[in-house]
């Protein structure tokens, strides 16, 4: 059978969206992959020709703004007439969406189809997307059971974050210190803000280094675009071993390498740090619709896999002192990365398969 899957805007909707990809790929069907329009889509999916990629036209929602909401109909309108076009020729049996404005044309287009639709959402509470996209869908598929009573009327069913095949297996810790060239006999600390980085921790963590300078410890940090360079020369200028990227493809090397983290909480980054059982500083994205991202942290840290701060609340000496408690109590330390484990879900992109595929063998 084919099916298209409609992911992208941010990593949290693609890398998921790619995961459950590989399965239906691996089961012998077709899959098309919807993205947007942004760069991080391009350099995400780039050398993934086992795909049918397609950029579809689409923004985000921005009601406050006449101009704004103005040029989201008129992308979506163009998206959506796209998505019927590419429908006509790929003859898909189903559209998964995995959240967000991107997910949204495709399913009313498949709506339209009379196929079966479904809409996949990470987080902890559902985006205003998702809340729409699920009037039009056959199932909701859910990555925690907290969200589906913000789905009443919806079929829920909850499988958990999908992650790609490469992320299943943890590489040798060696292995993956020298692909960053630094060294087994310090403790390494992970440092990421989701596929675009996070510029609020970016800048609080640089302030914390002349504080943390004295500690056994190496940082591997991924920053986004803009603080790359900025974050490079602090790291320098403290003295701290540290290897510093916009951007990395090989997540499974990073995690593996990497004793704790200090990171966002998105729903997809958390699926995928407790899948490696790292211990985390949750620092979540302060504007994040409905403050969802806060939500999903406090999840971890009631379960004791995670610490979790404001970034508001947020000094030098404060990241400092929290950082050092994961440093200076290997028990502890130890406890959490149980805990984190514990809440890896297992089999979650084989689960969203499944689901899909049962309903399209039930209605032929």
């Amino acid at each position: 059978m084919k099916f298209v899957i409609a992911a992208g805007g941010t990593g949290g909707h693609l890398f998921p969206g790619l995961a459950v990809g590989e399965v239906l790929l691996s089961r012998g069907h077709e899959v098309m992959i919807t993205v947007s329009e942004k760069e991080i889509d391009a350099i995400a999916t780039s050398g993934r020709s086992e795909f049918r990629i397609e950029r579809v036209a689409g923004v985000g929602l921005q009601k406050k703004s006449p101009a704004g909401f103005v040029r989201f109909l008129r992308k979506f309108y163009g998206g959506f007439r796209q998505c019927r076009g590419l429908f006509n020729d790929f003859a898909p049996q189903a559209v998964l969406g995995m959240g967000g404005f991107t997910s949204l044309a495709p399913i009313l287009a498949g709506r339209r189809r009379g196929i079966a639709t479904f809409v996949h959402e990470s987080n902890a509470i559902p985006g205003k997307a998702n809340r729409l996209n699920a009037r039009f869908c056959t199932a909701v598929l859910l990555g925690f059971e907290e969200c589906a009573q913000y789905f009443p009327k919806s079929n829920c069913i909850v499988t958990g974050t999908p992650v790609r095949r490469t992320l299943t297996e943890r590489v040798d810790r060696a292995e993956a210190l020298s692909v960053f060239s630094l060294r087994p006999e310090l403790k390494t600390i992970l440092v990421m803000g989701g596929s675009q980085g996070a510029h609020g921790i970016n800048t609080s963590l640089a302030k914390a280094l002349d504080e943390l300078k004295t500690l056994p410890i190496q940082v591997i940090h991924f920053t986004g675009k803009e603080d790359e360079q900025t974050v490079k020369e602090a790291y320098r200028g403290a003295g701290i071993p540290a290897f510093v990227a916009a951007f990395w493809h090989r997540m499974e090397v990073a995690y593996s390498a990497s004793d704790f983290a200090v990171a966002r909480s998105g729903a997809a980054s958390l699926t995928e740090l407790s899948r490696f059982a790292l211990p985390t500083l949750l620092i979540p994205y302060p504007y994040a619709a409905e403050d969802h991202q806060t939500l999903n942290a406090k999840i971890f840290e009631k379960a004791g896999a995670a610490v979790l701060i404001a970034e508001r609340e947020i000094t030098p000496g404060l990241l400092a002192q929290k950082l050092r408690l994961f440093l200076d109590d290997p028990a502890h330390l130890s406890e959490m990365s149980a805990h984190a484990a514990a809440l890896a879900p297992r089999d979650a992109a084989e689960r969203v398969a499944d689901v899909v595929l049962s309903h399209c063998s039930n209605s032929s």
